[in-house]
């Protein structure tokens, strides 16, 4: 059974940092991309960044080149989002994601709020 647990989210003013934590278990972490989402409120979910099985190669949402990495770690099987030059729209609840068979599988999702 997928299971995917964020942790690291809060308040932080502008201009500041923030590392999430995805730790994932039921399934081989290193056989599958894995991805961190945001929805804020009143929009749609969207992507934010993915990284490779091994972590060979990543992709960022425009909106966060330069400022967010994505990064693994396959022996603890988790993932981690570093967000640093934050903004108050990047204000959004963050989730984990992997795709299995054409199924996506959440977490419960981790807030950060980003305000003075």
């Amino acid at each position: 059974q997928v299971h995917l647990v964020e942790s690291g989210g809060g308040l932080v003013q502008p201009g500041g940092s923030l590392r999430l934590s995805c730790a994932a278990s039921g399934f081989t972490f290193s056989s599958y991309a894995m991805s961190w989402y945001r929805q804020a409120p009143g929009k749609e979910r969207e992507l934010v960044a993915q990284i490779s099985r091994v972590g060979a190669y990543t992709i960022y949402a425009d909106s966060v080149k330069g400022r967010f990495t994505i990064s693994r770690d396959n022996t603890k099987n988790t993932v981690y989002l570093q967000m640093n030059s934050l903004k108050p729209e990047d204000t959004a609840v963050y989730y984990c994601n992997v795709e299995q068979r054409m199924r996506p599988y959440w977490g419960q999702g981790t807030q950060v709020t980003v305000s003075s």
